[in-house]
């Protein structure tokens, strides 16, 4: 037995968990290539007024969101009861039924082949369905890595699950594209979609496999009094000669197995749930979902607007995640999160200016006209917004709710934080195309106000880290409870500088 562990192991472990964050960001872009066809399926049929007909085509897309609430809330007791592991099994099978039902909904409820109004209310459980495994996978898959990684190694490895989730987002691209080229609108309209919603089973199928081989965490496994088979598998994860302190750290935090959700204070609860809400409200999701739409406000044809968010939006993400994989376990959390969200509000603000002052406002009005050089540096303002968020934001948050909350509530609290972050991203998504279709607002801010509220949210999120959020580089996940201990209400605020190790 290696001394120092089997990084191979851990590495292998890692792989197997991010399939769920592939999942993640797989079913929550699929559905962009689907979006018509829900309306000309399901909503067209019933013939209902236009107001009311738009309202369900928007509720039957965002739908999945409001699952992934209650994925993430359910998550927590199923991860303390049931394990890491059987969470992302049941979510893996969660997802694969969710797909094929989606594609196929009235396999179940009526005669094969036949969509119309009658599908629709089985094509949103199946949704709800599947949005319920994307927050469950959102929740365990970091959990999972965060409790096999050595410390040393926790940031870089709990990243993996953010670049998962920027490969299954450009990897669905991929696909749709694949799937759509060559045929005509009719095809997409009565079998395409089909096959797009449907392709999701294949990597939920392999995430099901990985999940019936893969061990338990040992911190589960300790939790659960299972401390031969936790101690086993830590000389296999950290080495012979760390297992045994690791073990007892673990158990040393587990006295009570279970504790009361505000046992180390509010504090704890609040900064995560924060985390969790900034993450939105920067406007990450506003940019993903809408970025066609977006780029064809600043002059771009329907074509060029996706061949754009494509390129700008996925490979820059993909890109900068890459970033904060190798040096947030050097720079720390605090440092990128901060930076991030300076860079982010400054970028948003100057494409608020930009729209606000008329300077892409030709373009936008008609779509395909030369795009002139405000528009460039509009398109540059998206570009560094993207990578600020991918440094940043986007994977260092996820690193923080996997490691901040200690042993004996880190189910239940992480589940209140994740199924915090659903929320405030169906509320992004339902609030921007009110915001940026209002006629009141596009009157006196010319499209750009969407924008000026995201860019004052991310000023706000760096000074809530710089007040509020401790830095956890380097810290077992045992040690990072005693930052709460030390900071219980009445012995003060956590600040940067008290949280130092």
């Amino acid at each position: 037995m290696s001394s120092k562990g089997n990084p191979s192991l851990v590495a292998a472990l890692t792989v197997a968990a991010t399939l769920g964050g592939l999942l993640f960001g797989y079913d929550s872009a699929v559905i962009s290539g689907v979006t018509d066809a829900i309306t000309q399926n399901f909503v067209v049929p019933l013939h209902l007024s236009e107001g009311t007909a738009n309202f369900l085509s928007g509720f039957a897309i965002s739908l999945a969101l409001l699952g992934c609430a209650l994925g993430a809330g359910i998550a927590g007791p199923i991860s303390t009861r049931l394990g890491r592991k059987a969470g992302l099994l049941i979510s893996g099978v969660l997802f694969f039924v969710s797909s094929l039902g989606a594609g196929y909904p009235e396999f179940f409820w009526s005669i094969f082949g036949a969509v119309g109004a009658n599908a629709l209310w089985p094509f949103l459980f199946y949704r709800v369905l599947g949005g319920m495994a994307i927050g469950m996978a959102s929740m365990l898959a970091p959990m999972y890595i965060a409790e096999v990684a050595p410390p040393e190694k926790r940031g870089m490895l709990v990243s993996f699950q953010q670049i998962a989730i920027v490969v299954g987002i450009n990897l669905v691209y991929f696909v749709n594209w694949l799937l759509q080229t060559g045929h005509d609108r009719a095809y997409l309209m009565t079998v395409a979609w089909r096959h797009m919603l449907a392709s999701a089973a294949i990597p939920a199928l392999l995430l099901i496999i990985f999940m019936m081989i893969v061990p338990e965490t040992p911190r589960f496994l300790v939790l659960k009094d299972r401390d031969q088979e936790a101690a086993s598998l830590l000389k296999r994860l950290v080495g012979e000669g760390a297992a045994q302190s690791s073990l007892l750290e673990i158990k040393a935090t587990l006295v009570e197995h279970t504790r009361p959700l505000l046992s180390f204070g509010a504090l704890v609860l609040f900064v995560g749930v924060m985390l969790s809400i900034f993450q939105q409200v920067v406007g990450i999701n506003a940019v993903v979902y809408f970025a066609p739409h977006m780029f064809e406000n600043m002059g771009a044809s329907t074509n060029q607007a996706f061949w754009e968010s494509a390129t700008v939006v996925g490979v820059t993400m993909t890109l900068f995640t890459l970033v904060a994989t190798f040096t947030v376990d050097k720079l720390g959390r605090k440092p990128l999160l901060i930076t991030g969200a300076f860079v982010m509000s400054a970028a948003m603000i100057v494409l608020g200016f930009l729209f606000d002052q008329h300077l892409v406002a030709a373009a936008g009005q008609h779509p395909g006209a030369t795009a002139t050089g405000s528009s460039y540096i509009a398109i540059m303002a998206v570009i560094v917004y993207i990578m600020g968020f991918s440094f940043s934001w986007g994977p260092v948050v996820w690193i923080m709710l996997a490691e901040i909350y200690p042993n004996s509530i880190r189910g239940k609290a992480m589940s209140i934080a994740v199924a915090a972050q659903w929320i405030m991203n169906f509320i992004v998504t339902l609030t921007f195309p009110m915001m940026d279709g209002s006629s009141y607002l596009n009157e006196h801010f010319n499209h750009g106000f969407a924008y000026w509220v995201y860019g004052i949210c991310s000023f706000f999120a760096a000074l809530f880290i710089i007040r509020f959020v401790p830095e956890t580089k380097g810290r077992t996940l045992e040690s990072i409870q005693e930052l709460w201990h030390a900071h219980r209400p009445g012995a003060g605020v956590v600040s940067g500088k008290a949280a130092q190790p």
